[in-house]
């Protein structure tokens, strides 16, 4: 095997040369710089990985903590992630919490171990928040809260439900419907704390259906990795409410809905309007063309990837004291695209 001793014989020079070439540290003369290239090339040299990165503390690998990529949000952002770090120099990571045994255990003890840079963490998690903040190493929260100082980020949601809202009143909606997980883990900490940022899009929903008088109610689809529990839902949702003529729902339980609404031969957008809240692939395979709040999963993605470059740089941006209601550091906008699955305004 061809080692740096081979190359600083071939170049001409010294074994610390050749190391302040590979790692690209310290001041080499651009002649020195190329007759070691050179030489590295001639011999085929390929530099130890693992001891450059001990050198330089850093793996360039980056650990990103999803609930399950079978589910179409979790699936786009993770894709999005990974070509995000990529075009800064890394390399991902993947962990599905639902999927594996140990959970996000395993990546952290990783973490700890100096066996990647980071963490961007975007599942729920049972760790209270000294857990997190205890790490010492760089972490970012993707739409949850894990702790003091760890930066986190995640889609303006109450500005989505309130969309929601302006969408269905102005059609003069009488009875809508919500589609969701575990209400539980809208209040997760002690007293009526949550990790789970997300509750501000229901929270705002119901706010605005409150205030107008219009009758809603929310139907629990099971955990997030639960796909055939949305198609459960919303088969519940038709022999329970026989007034209901708006339902909301991720883009799985809205595709689920429109097709129930057919077989039950439900008008849609006349007799029932749904609204999907993600805007993945899944909004235009419903055989009619959802309504959605569409998630910016473009914007997110470099958002995330450049806190955690400032995470690893110790570039600390944000205010980080983000409270247990669920306020984020940063918030990143959300839209309406108008499908066929509601009125037109």
């Amino acid at each position: 095997m061809v080692g740096m001793r081979d190359v600083a014989k071939k170049a001409g020079v010294s074994v610390s040369t050749v190391s302040l070439v590979v790692n690209g540290t310290g001041y080499v003369s651009e002649d020195m710089r190329k007759r070691v290239e050179k030489a590295m090339k001639a011999l085929d040299y390929i530099p130890n990985e693992l001891a450059r990165n001990l050198y330089h503390d850093r793996t360039n690998i980056i650990g990103v903590i999803v609930p399950t990529i079978r589910h179409p949000f979790f699936a786009t952002l993770a894709a999005l992630l990974q070509q995000e770090l990529a075009n800064k120099g890394f390399r991902t990571m993947l962990c599905s919490t639902t999927d594996s045994l140990n959970g996000e255990a395993e990546y952290v003890d990783m973490l700890r171990r100096h066996m990647m840079d980071g963490i961007i963490m975007a599942a729920h998690t049972a760790h209270a928040p000294d857990y997190w903040s205890s790490i010492g190493r760089p972490v970012v929260a993707f739409d949850r809260y894990l702790g003091a100082g760890i930066p986190s980020l995640g889609s303006d949601h109450e500005q989505g439900g309130n969309l929601v809202a302006d969408l269905l009143i102005r059609s003069g909606i009488r009875h809508v419907v919500m589609v969701s997980g575990p209400r539980s883990q809208f209040h997760d900490l002690e007293g009526e704390g949550t990790t789970f940022p997300t509750i501000r899009y229901y929270a705002a929903l119901e706010e605005r259906m409150e205030r107008e008088g219009v009758k809603y109610d929310y139907i629990e689809a099971g955990e997030v990795n639960d796909m055939r529990g949305y198609a459960h839902a919303m088969h519940d949702i038709f022999d329970r409410f026989d007034d209901v003529d708006a339902v909301v729902s991720s883009d799985i339980g809205a595709a689920y809905c429109v097709q129930e609404a057919n077989r039950r031969g439900i008008s849609v957008p006349d007799e029932l309007q749904v609204v999907a809240y993600d805007g993945t692939y899944l909004a235009d395979t419903a055989g009619k063309r959802l309504t959605a709040i569409c998630q910016d999963f473009n914007a997110i993605a470099e958002l995330t990837v450049r806190r955690m470059v400032e995470a690893m740089e110790g570039k600390q941006t944000t205010s980080m004291q983000m409270s247990h209601t669920g306020e984020l550091d940063d918030l990143v906008p959300v839209r309406l695209m108008l499908g066929e699955t509601t009125k037109q305004q």
